[in-house]
């Protein structure tokens, strides 16, 4: 078998069935190839559209070589996937993007680190390991501050702001017994943007169009493209999540999310995978960010990533979702996308709904004004 290519009629592997996993398999089964997933409950997202269901941890590496004896290529859909069974497939399978993005992923403190030694800006940094070390850093770095735990945090958990110096104790005692840390400077930005960016086996590079984030209590709530931001803050953007997808030879998706302030930009964080701010190329691209993964690893072309609408990408989670069916038609039409899960909880990822429009202020007003999310605590994005 050539390694560089995989034909369809063969069985991509997935290890991790939610969302991403499902828009992954819906697009590679529309290429042909067959689709196998690790999973730790039956019936996932990505299960449900996959011809084969491993049903194991992700630190079990016996279901992991169950599922890549069955396999011709894997990939994953997150971060939660050990590094260690990412290592042992790696060894064992044909795994395109190897393990060490994902080892680094999984460590904000590494992460920066592996930022910074590419000469990318980030936000000031300390490392924390006791409460003697918050207190130095703190001095250090001066308030308004993040606290954050290195591994395991998303969508805003795992995380704490520091703005006087009461929360230095408060900080510590509510995320204490989750460290390490890492102690970050609070960005007064003018915008979030991300940038999603694929190299394929073959080293071929494409760039999405920015897109620009706005958050609700620590979770994508929007995402609108083209990003209002200058064009030497996108140009800048661009270059870095270019530098560093080459520097460490990224092979699929990659998501550089980054702080704008007037033409200045440090990058935030990254996700070695497709990215929920990345959902609006389904719709709005001639290829999408999960078509164009699957032909990265796969030994395709890249496809074209032209932008063929102003697009505005909004989250249904859990809370949305009674209210967006009661009231969707007072809204423009729109791609309507669920993703199958059984239980709508508070804050779940349960869709997303991307409305095309030639008048994104004009939507965003509507959107906003909508009964559908009423919520108006806003972070990220415009102020």
């Amino acid at each position: 078998m050539n390694e560089k290519w995989i034909a369809p009629g063969s069985t991509i592997g997935i290890l991790g069935g939610g969302q991403l996993g499902r828009m992954m398999a819906l697009s590679a089964r529309e290429m042909g190839y067959r689709i196998a997933v690790l999973e730790p409950k039956a019936d996932s997202p990505c299960g449900m559209v996959a011809d084969e269901e491993v049903i194991a941890s992700y630190d079990d590496t016996k279901g992991a070589a169950g599922l890549a004896a069955s396999c011709d290529v894997l990939t994953y859909e997150f971060e939660n996937i050990t590094a260690e069974t990412a290592r042992y497939l790696e060894e064992t399978m044909y795994l395109p993007q190897g393990s060490e993005l994902l080892k680094i992923s999984q460590d904000r403190l590494r992460e920066k680190e592996e930022l910074r030694s590419f000469d990318i800006p980030v936000a000031p940094y300390a490392a924390v390991y006791t409460l003697m070390d918050l207190k130095e850093a703190v001095e250090k770095i001066t308030l308004p501050a993040v606290l954050k735990t290195t591994r395991g945090g998303y969508d805003g958990k795992g995380q704490y702001v520091l703005t006087e110096e009461e929360d230095i104790e408060k900080s510590w005692q509510e995320l204490k017994g989750k460290g390490p840390f890492v102690l970050e400077q609070k960005i007064n930005f003018d915008t979030e943007v991300s940038v999603i960016i694929t190299r394929s086996v073959h080293g071929e590079v494409s760039i999405f169009p920015t897109a620009e984030n706005i958050h609700r209590g620590g979770i994508l709530h929007q995402t609108i493209v083209p990003a209002r931001i200058s064009n030497e803050a996108e140009q800048r953007a661009e270059m870095l999540a270019r530098r560093f997808a080459e520097s460490i030879g990224l092979v699929g998706t990659l998501a550089v999310e980054m702080f704008v302030t007037g033409d200045t930009v440090c990058v935030n964080e990254i996700a070695p995978r497709p990215h929920n701010s990345g959902h609006y190329t389904i719709n709005a691209c001639e290829t999408s960010q999960f078509e164009q993964h699957i032909r990265a690893l796969c030994g395709w072309p890249l496809g074209s990533v032209q932008l063929l609408k102003p697009a505005v990408m909004v989250n249904l989670l859990g809370e949305h979702v009674d209210a967006y069916l009661e009231h969707h038609r007072r809204l423009p039409p729109a791609h309507v996308h669920l993703y199958g899960k059984a239980e709508a909880k508070k804050g779940r990822k349960m869709g997303h709904i991307t409305f095309l429009t030639d008048t994104p202020e004009e939507l965003i007003k509507l959107i906003d004004e909508s009964e559908i999310w009423k919520e108006t605590q806003l972070t990220g994005g415009r102020k």
